[in-house]
């Protein structure tokens, strides 16, 4: 096979039997391997001797001849330069804020650790320490997205042919978190009507919006009055508020999906009322990115866009929802009893030296967030036994399975009606085996579902059965 390991040091003599010393003696590593097709030539150090240059050759032409060959000198490189001049610059994403949130992920959770270790160094020890790290600090959801996201770039790095395995797929005995339990809960119809009562009086109609017509919250805020049907009775989504970075944007709703709510009349009505009180403002916002560069046809389709919402701001610009929030969502579930009160420190105010603001903080809980007026208008649907195509429709899912995951456990009635089908199904069976007996049978049939047994024959000698 082609390739040699040169002596740089020493050559020897015309009839290959003395060593004269070279120009490089004693300068630099000793030993080089060279002439192996499609391989850098690599130099070894004195002290491994000519067998760990001998070994890396025969590991080089293997497999290099199968097309396999991994330079691990090509691992050498930093994550942190890898990611920002190698993988992120290549990654693609249709929405803008999902690109945002994944960027804040890599940079934060995983350069902030890794980013100064070489790509052929991120083994089982260094990921079990950054591991204890994240979940110091992060819930499990979101440690296990930044889990898939560190694999995502070493599977890269494999694919580059840069390192030769990815510790994160390979991993028994280091793992992230599972994911927290994805069963929705929903709200009783006193809770909604308590925090309905408490909100204030101008987003008051957000809660009847997400509990009568399942919209998400961004969707919600962008709804206008040109998606309200009257008379049809149904309501139109067809944008959202997002925040990409710092900046709100309309956009599709999630899943790129539109769709058609059929809604109440109560609804209408709380809708009309809201418009009586407080008329729909026109809010002028970019389409689905706010970025100012890119070509004449992105440019045309993030052009601004003006809907009159119904709901708005104090100063009448479209909500941001962690500002709603924080400053109406949170404080009515206080209100309500439903949540401990804040955190409150003093945090100094940037330029401002002596000067301070109060900064309130409460504490998470998935079963108090908007999303569970949604969670409770799916399962008055599915209790009303609305069948799982039209809810899954109804709530934008892009497939009925990804709604029966969800809400499967508020199926009403699931064992009452499973057991009155095999309660039919055994009176039918009793009846086969027993007609000589009808009495016997219609005792068991009237009282509790006990075993029948054989306890005497007829005059004819057919069993008679009781309970």
């Amino acid at each position: 096979m082609p390739g040699y390991v040169e002596d740089r040091w020493y050559k020897k003599d015309a009839n290959g039997k003395r060593t004269i010393p070279t120009d490089r003696v004693d300068q630099g590593k000793r030993y080089k391997v060279a002439g192996v097709p499609g391989v850098r030539d690599r130099s070894f150090e004195k002290l491994l001797g000519p067998q760990g240059a001998k070994a890396w050759l025969a590991k080089a032409q293997h497999e290099s001849t199968r097309g396999e060959f991994i330079d691990p000198r090509d691992g050498n490189i930093l994550l942190r330069e890898y990611v920002e001049k190698h993988w992120w610059p290549n990654q693609t994403y249709p929405d803008p804020a999902t690109r945002a949130t994944i960027r804040g992920k890599v940079w934060n959770h995983i350069l902030t650790h890794l980013g100064s270790k070489s790509l052929n160094a991120i083994k089982t020890p260094q990921l079990r320490a950054w591991l204890k790290t994240l979940n110091a600090q992060l819930g499990a959801g979101t440690v296990n997205d930044v889990w898939g996201s560190l694999s995502a770039i070493l599977q890269a790095a494999v694919d580059d042919e840069r390192i030769t395995k990815n510790y994160c797929r390979s991993q028994k005995t280091v793992r992230p978190p599972s994911r927290p339990d994805p069963r929705a809960q929903a709200w009783s119809r006193d809770r909604v009507l308590m925090v309905r009562s408490v909100i204030d009086e101008r987003v008051r109609l957000t809660v009847d919006l997400g509990v009568g017509a399942g919209l998400r919250q961004g969707e919600v805020f962008g709804l206008a009055v040109e998606d309200v049907d009257v008379d049809a009775q149904v309501i139109h989504v067809q944008r959202q508020i997002k925040k990409v970075g710092s900046k709100l944007v309309f956009a599709l709703p999630k899943g790129r999906k539109t769709r058609t709510v059929p809604v109440p009349p109560h609804l209408l009505q709380q809708i009309r009322e809201h418009l009586e009180r407080w008329p729909a403002r026109a809010v002028t916002l970019p389409w689905g990115d706010p970025d100012e560069e890119g070509t004449e046809k992105e440019m045309k389709e993030r052009a601004p866009r003006t809907f009159k919402l119904l709901l708005t701001a104090a100063q009448g610009g479209a909500w941001r929802r962690d500002y709603f929030n924080d400053t109406l969502w949170k404080p009515a579930l206080e209100a309500a009893g439903l949540i401990a009160p804040p955190e409150v420190s003093k945090r100094p105010i940037a330029g401002k030296p002596g000067r301070f603001r109060t900064v309130k903080r409460y504490a998470e809980d998935r079963e108090m967030g908007f999303h569970s007026l949604r969670h409770t208008f799916a399962s008055v649907q599915l209790d009303a036994r609305e069948s799982v195509v039209s809810v899954s429709k109804w709530l934008g899912h892009a497939d009925p399975s990804i709604t029966l995951r969800i809400y499967a456990h508020m199926m009403p009635e699931a064992d009452g009606r499973g057991r009155t089908a095999m309660q039919n199904w055994f009176e039918g069976e009793t009846k086969k085996i027993s007609p000589v007996a009808p009495q016997a049978l219609e005792a068991s049939v009237s009282s509790t579902v006990l075993p029948l047994e054989v306890e005497a024959q007829d005059g004819a000698g057919e069993p008679v059965l009781v309970p």
